[in-house]
């Protein structure tokens, strides 16, 4: 080894030594999940500069006392520059808006609801009651009219405000930051005195779907706009570190509506036809409400195709776990040719995708194939 490689590991050994002394500051060391295993070196026991050598043995453990110090932290050596730093390890979530293996947030804060129904019905030995739920059979074939791509206008506004109405029951006790942009009290929707306690009732799932309702057949949106709503909702919460709260459901529900339109619908809804819906709100108000929706979204309104199904199956999820089934028809004639011209229509569509990456595994030159002969009755 040169005599500069030997300085080098001798600042290098000397350097960690010194950094091993020093105290955790005491915003780390309040932190249990950072512990860690102690430090380490992957280098020999002994100094490689020549004896006599005044280095400290590295294999030891650390001198000062660990009280002082706190957990130990996992110390990684930055590439290119002369000093050590601590890189903390957090187990960061994926945001379901944004990531479809990520577990949508109305469904999580719906299982505690779910599991509290079921063992209450267990324990007084109640029935759930009579499931109207029909099965198929050899003869019968039952469907519903709700599809990824075409889902039932009706039962997806219903799964949508249930959701909502999970989202506001199974908030943060402790409660978040409420932003002045959807507080009710100061732009509210309508001229009427806000009530003093606004703030304190949980709106009912009834209330949530009429004005969800009202907004939608006013403005004639389609169902797949309510489920970008709800997409947009989360991803509000999220970026914002916000809670949906009874003083803020209708302004945040509203902007996300208004957003999911424009973003969806050919034919978007203009700001002002929400003002002829709610007759008592203004351009200006709905303007700012708009822009400072997407400045809390960060303008990421992109909502991936496997975003949009896994929230379309996550509410089906809902609604059956919440005795909210979808209405079932039999199959007829009529609608098993449809179907069956649908498919039709897919396996003509992707067949000249599928040709180009066939690959042939044999040659068909020496390919026999079974011959059939007339059966000679005697």
């Amino acid at each position: 080894m040169s005599l500069k490689g030997l300085a080098c590991s001798f600042l290098f050994r000397c350097e960690l030594s010194a950094l091993s002394a020093l105290p955790l500051p005491s915003s780390l060391a309040s932190r249990p999940s950072l512990a860690a295993a102690p430090l380490s070196l992957r280098s020999p026991r002994h100094c490689p500069l020549p004896s006599p050598c005044h280095c400290p043995d590295l294999s030891a453990p650390p001198a000062p006392d660990a009280s002082a110090r706190g957990p130990a932290l996992p110390i990684v050596l930055l590439a290119g520059s002369t000093y050590m730093e601590p890189i903390l390890h957090l187990n960061m979530e994926f945001n379901p808006s944004d990531h479809p293996r990520a577990s949508t947030i109305f469904l999580s804060k719906s299982q505690t609801d779910v599991r509290e129904k079921r063992k209450s019905l267990f324990i007084n030995h109640h029935p759930p009651g009579q499931i109207a739920r029909k099965y198929s059979s050899c003869s019968t074939i039952f469907l519903d009219d709700s599809t990824v791509s075409q889902p039932n206008l009706k039962y997806t506004i219903k799964c949508v405000a249930l959701a909502i109405y999970y989202h506001i029951k199974n908030r943060d006790p402790d409660g978040r930051m409420l932003l002045d942009i959807f507080d009710e009290n100061l732009h509210p929707l309508s001229k009427s005195e806000v009530p003093p306690d606004y703030d304190k009732h949980n709106p009912e799932q009834k209330q949530i779907y009429r004005f969800v309702r009202t907004l939608f057949s006013a403005a004639q949106l389609t169902a797949e706009c309510a489920i970008v709503t709800l997409v947009y909702l989360e991803r509000l919460l999220t970026y914002a570190e916000i809670d949906i709260c009874p003083a803020n459901w209708k302004r945040i529900v509203l902007g996300a509506i208004l957003l999911a339109s424009k973003v969806w619908d050919d034919q978007a809804v203009w700001n002002v036809d929400y003002c002829q819906i709610l007759k008592d709100i203004t351009v200006e108000d709905m303007n700012e409400l708009e822009r400072q929706f997407l400045e809390l979204l960060q303008f990421n309104i992109n909502v991936p195709s496997s975003v949009y199904a896994k929230y379309y199956f996550d509410l089906r999820s809902l609604a059956e776990a919440n005795n909210l089934s979808f209405p079932l028809e039999p199959l007829s004639r009529e609608r098993a040719h449809k179907l069956e011209a649908i498919s039709r229509l897919c396996e003509d569509k992707y067949k000249d995708l599928r040709r180009p990456t066939r690959k042939r595994s044999a040659s068909a030159d020496n390919l026999t194939l079974p011959r059939w002969s007339p059966a000679i009755l005697s």
